[in-house]
């Protein structure tokens, strides 16, 4: 009998999975020849969140929102501030089932409650929770909430304008802007370049994070390429260009104040909206 393999098309990966295994993400498995979100509704983190934290700027500004996280990620960064979560395999941490109508209320008396204005998939990567992401994405639209991701942006073409719809904002990793960086992180810069100019083209608000790291993306040259690049789609995009610290398996020196400054100047060149982070 031939083994049931399976490609997952969520991602650049297209992980090739025997019956049973788990992809790269370590929250997609192949079940009887089927790919199937294992991590959704698993969620190892749940806060309430000023919505600048994502970070987003200019949507609902002064709010606060239902933050929720899994476990796993389709890229591996060796300087993830999460990898606590973000690097963990199932059954490796304390995780609460709240399957998308317990989300929903959960959300509802938030707002009530607090004020929130929706719920926020973050912490870890939430595009690997794909169904479940929609799925309770559905119940809160239906409720009049608003629906948040905090992403790489690491979706192929097809499952991402399946997506889109159900989402009213999003703040998107632009980790760097060559290849070379993205092959250090496991990912590809054409897609999350896909990602963004596809949702600004629907109308999801779109803000934008360059977590700057000394010797690896800090070039001026390649962050007015970036600058450029995210003008030409809109020059109303909000950039946040992040101060790197020292994480997980990475011990570069943190990045320099001078630095971000001068590529704040040079992104400013461009857009309207350039906001220092982690300062």
């Amino acid at each position: 009998m031939e083994e049931a393999v399976a490609a997952c098309g969520l991602c650049p990966h297209h992980c090739k999975l025997a019956d049973g295994q788990t992809g790269l993400c370590a929250a997609r498995t192949n079940v009887g020849g089927t790919i199937v979100c294992t991590n959704g509704g698993k969620l190892v983190s749940i806060a309430l969140d000023p919505i600048e934290k994502k970070p987003l700027y200019h949507f609902h500004p002064g709010s606060v929102i239902l933050s929720v996280g899994s476990y796993g990620c389709n890229l591996t960064c060796p300087f993830c501030q999460n990898y606590e979560i973000s690097r963990a395999q199932a059954g490796e941490l304390r995780a609460e089932d709240v399957p998308p109508a317990r989300l929903a209320a959960l959300a509802t008396d938030a707002r009530q409650r607090y004020g929130s204005i929706g719920v926020a998939f973050t912490y870890n990567e939430p595009l690997v929770s794909y169904e479940y992401v929609i799925d309770c994405a559905k119940l809160l639209h239906a409720n009049d909430l608003a629906v948040v991701l905090v992403t790489n942006g690491q979706i192929c073409d097809a499952p991402l304008q399946n997506l889109l719809p159900h989402v009213d904002a999003m703040n998107i990793d632009l980790k760097g802007f060559t290849q070379t960086f993205y092959d250090w992180i496991g990912g590809n810069l054409e897609t999350t370049k896909n990602t963004i100019a596809h949702a600004v083209r629907v109308g999801v608000h779109i803000e934008v994070t360059t977590l700057v790291i000394p010797g690896r993306n800090d070039d001026e040259k390649e962050m007015d390429v970036e600058a450029r690049w995210l003008a030409s789609i809109s020059s109303e995009i909000p950039l946040h260009l992040s101060r790197y610290f020292p994480r997980y398996r990475c011990d570069i020196p943190m990045t320099p104040m001078e630095t971000l400054r001068q590529l704040e100047r040079i992104a400013k060149t461009y857009l309207k909206h350039v906001h220092l982070g982690n300062v």
